[in-house]
């Protein structure tokens, strides 16, 4: 369906519930370059036009929150996707930034793709495991990695009626801001991140955290536990570099990114011995404190309860799985006893090279 055909609806078409569907929210609004038509958009976003039937499905799941028509009509044009105008911008400050929000992409309608309304990473996940509040349904996901999102509010409306669209703040005790009064006001605000320059701000505030942020309780006991001595101004001298190269604070496929996974590791291997890929990434189920050791409570995810400032704030798994599969082919990462440790003369180099990054 394009953009014509949005308007062309016929007027007495009807959803399930019997609501007559409502057509033009969009009209005028150029979609040229609004959606990432990017091979990662489509396999992990992206969803086939929804039916009545499963419109229907899909907001008895949610808890009975009928769907706004805008939302329900653009779906039907474009079910879902990562998006090229992430930006929006805001009357109040965020933890995000002082003028705007940004986020990934809009949740499909469905239960396939992974950040879809009712998919792996989508409304109900975050609700039931990441412990956002009930006051309506999630549609869009945020670069920070679950630790923001965007909600249809109802509490005003009730479940029936027009929800108004708010940011949820997971690292601000979930504070609640308003960001427009419907759905169809929210994609119209929608801008380019050029809108918001604000890289020398964020790698201003990424190298201040970097330099004095408290470290994650489990990297302390590690560094502890290893007896490093310099362990921490390495760290955060390693972590200065990746600032200074990047803008911001964050891991990838780079050299210095597999040296933090690396430094990672070898501190983690202090305090457990890791049984695969996913014992050393992932936390335990239902876990919300940092006694239990894993990546994700070391660098890039902290508990709002309990948060810590050296952290990235997120992170891409396929990054560190790649990482992770080259180091066990290459010999650096060796089964042994029930689990995984670096080959000892690969960890002497690894201190090397890490003494050699800090100066």
């Amino acid at each position: 369906m394009s953009v014509e055909d949005i308007g062309s609806v016929e007027p007495d078409s009807r959803r399930t519930d019997g609501v007559p569907r409502t057509t033009g929210h969009f009209d005028g609004l150029d979609f040229d370059g609004f959606w990432d038509g990017g091979d990662y958009s489509r396999e992990n976003y992206v969803e086939p036009v929804p039916t009545d039937d499963l419109i229907a499905s899909i907001e008895k799941e949610l808890g009975g929150y009928r769907l706004p028509d805008s939302y329900v009509e653009l779906m039907r044009l474009h079910n879902g996707g990562m998006v090229e105008r992430p930006c929006h911008p805001m009357d109040e400050p965020t933890n995000w930034a002082e003028n705007h929000i940004q986020i990934s992409g809009l949740y499909a309608i469905g239960r396939t793709a992974t950040w879809s309304l009712c998919g792996e990473l989508g409304s109900t996940f975050m609700r039931e495991e990441w412990g956002y509040p009930d006051i309506g349904v999630g549609i869009a996901d945020t670069p920070s990695a679950g630790h923001e999102q965007v909600m249809l509010d109802y509490r005003a409306c009730g479940p029936r009626g027009e929800p108004r669209v708010v940011h949820v703040d997971q690292e601000a005790d979930y504070r609640i801001t308003p960001i427009a009064p419907d759905f169809a006001t929210f994609v119209r605000g929608l801008v380019s991140e050029d809108e918001f320059d604000d890289s020398a701000e964020m790698k201003e505030a990424d190298l201040a955290a970097v330099r004095h942020g408290t470290l994650s309780p489990i990297v302390r006991r590690a560094l502890e536990a290893a007896d490093l001595q310099d362990g921490e101004a390495l760290l955060r001298a390693l972590a200065e570099r990746i600032v200074t190269e990047k803008g911001f604070f964050a891991l990838h496929a780079d050299g210095d990114s597999w040296l933090m996974y690396d430094v990672m590791f070898w501190l983690y291997s202090h305090l457990a011995t890791a049984t695969s890929f996913e014992d050393f990434v992932h936390r335990a189920e239902g876990q919300i404190d940092y006694g239990r050791p894993c990546y994700t409570l070391m660098v890039t995810t902290s508990f709002v309860a309990d948060p810590y400032g050296f952290c990235t704030g997120g992170y891409a798994e396929g990054f560190l799985r790649d990482w992770w599969d080259a180091k066990v082919e290459r010999g650096n990462l060796i089964a042994a006893d029930g689990g995984y440790r670096f080959d000892p003369e690969y960890a002497t180099q690894l201190l090397r090279v890490l003494r050699a990054t800090g100066g």
